[in-house]
């Protein structure tokens, strides 16, 4: 099973298409059964994401059966020789609030924090708590092949979560998805449905996404000539993907998250849908949407 388990709705109000708000905790007990039982095992957090760690941590209460995937807080504030024990800091906190020990992988949220000159020192940091046990697998999350560029010059990687869709295929035409793999890294998949994006109407795009309306409006009926729903063309152009090991999937409901596990099974080739690929990154890049 390659889907991941997102959990940033666990913890805030997040995506273009959530009307419900933050995941209610005893949906989000739903939510994990239903995980459980579909063979899901990685669950992708963040210290950023609001209170997800700690709800996570409430939920679970030491159940072993998920591998849990983390993310440090943004350390742009912070001052260049305090990075390496802030990152200690928090990721003791991530583990309290999760209630483990350890967890199977920790990503540098945003990437430029590895790429800054202090960057050796968090990513020293991070290899000290591989080597101590306490973590798996060490990486960061990107967006971009410049940052992958620049991160694979300068450290041994073991994971990279990256966005790709079938909407966002950039990291496909580059090579970096292929490289990645030749390099053994690990790599998951985020941003599948660009927050809800790939599953709304055209007529449902808020005003500063409907440029991609009419390259949505083509996608959609390409999908359904084939009786393909929204579903089953997102998740199926990725699952499809052979460098990809895991598909992070939000959701906020346990009822979604049948829904996708249904489609999980649908398998598109990349270049069935490459005609659709934008390169507009005021759209594919949600960090750059207006709040």
């Amino acid at each position: 099973m390659k889907l991941a388990l997102g959990t940033v709705q666990f913890g805030v109000d997040y995506g273009v298409s959530n009307r419900s708000g933050m995941t209610p905790a005893a949906e989000v007990m739903r939510i994990l059964d239903v995980a459980r039982q579909s063979g899901i095992r990685v669950l992708d957090t963040a210290a950023s994401y609001g209170i997800s760690e700690q709800v996570l941590g409430d939920a679970l209460r030491g159940d072993s059966s998920f591998k849990i995937v983390t993310k440090t807080p943004s350390f742009a504030e912070v001052p260049a020789e305090s990075r390496r024990l802030r990152l200690r800091e928090a990721f003791q906190r991530s583990l309290e609030r999760l209630r483990v020990r350890e967890v199977a992988g920790l990503l540098v949220h945003q990437a430029d924090d590895l790429l800054h000159p202090s960057g050796d020192d968090l990513f020293e940091a991070l290899s000290q708590l591989k080597r101590a046990g306490q973590v798996r697998s060490i990486g960061a999350s990107v967006y971009s092949g410049e940052q992958i560029d620049l991160l694979m010059k300068r450290f041994d990687l073991d994971l990279v979560q990256l966005p790709v869709s079938a909407l966002d295929q950039r990291l496909i035409r580059s090579g970096h998805l292929a490289r990645l793999k030749k390099s053994g890294v690990e790599i998951h998949a985020r941003s599948i449905f660009l927050q809800g994006l790939l599953l709304m109407r055209p007529d449902e795009l808020p005003p500063h996404l409907r440029r991609a309306a009419p390259v949505l409006t083509s996608y959609r009926a390409w999908l359904s000539d084939r009786n393909l729903n929204a579903l089953d063309g997102a998740i199926g152009f990725v699952s499809a993907l052979p460098e990809v090991d895991a598909i992070v999937v939000g959701v906020n409901s346990a009822r979604h998250l049948e829904d996708i596990v249904r489609s999980a099974s649908t398998s598109i080739e990349s270049s069935d849908l490459a005609r659709f690929a934008i390169e507009d990154a005021a759209i594919l890049n949600p960090s750059l949407w207006p709040a």
